[in-house]
């Protein structure tokens, strides 16, 4: 697997970047031209299609979101458990969750002098990822 860092470290799924965003935007756009074409004479049928259409999209976007949060707060746990078990100390509240998702890649020697630098000069994601020095790969992420 190639060696992960700043540059690379973004991860696209096929299946869902490209396959089903494309087919969900492909669908929208027949049945947007389904409806304008024919909600004259099957207005029940044209409302009922784009209506369909548009829950089914939503529901996608929908649970991508919560699979995003529950990431999130999975990180936030294993990186607020990681703190403890080096410092013995619980992190601080005023770590934000996108700093705190960024500080997963510092490795363990980098990451409580990392914190406290957050916290003081209050980095952003994108600061945090381009201070660290090794990058502690993340491939699960999605």
């Amino acid at each position: 697997m190639k060696q992960q860092n700043y540059e690379n470290h973004s991860k696209i799924d096929p299946v869902y970047h490209v396959g089903i965003a494309l087919l969900s935007l492909i669908t929208l756009i027949l049945t947007i031209t389904f409806f304008v074409k024919n909600v004259g004479t099957e207005t029940l049928l044209s409302f009922v299609v784009l209506f369909v259409v548009l829950t089914l999209i939503l529901i996608g976007i929908k649970l991508r979101t919560y699979a995003l949060q529950l990431q999130d707060r999975i990180i936030r746990t294993e990186e607020s458990f990681r703190y403890y078990r080096l410092t013995g100390n619980p992190p601080d509240a005023g770590l934000s969750m996108k700093q705190m998702i960024a500080l997963r890649f510092a490795p363990d020697e980098e990451f409580p002098g990392l914190v406290e630098r957050t916290l003081t000069e209050n980095l952003t994601a994108k600061d945090i990822k381009k201070t660290i020095q090794n990058w502690r790969a993340d491939h699960h992420r999605v």
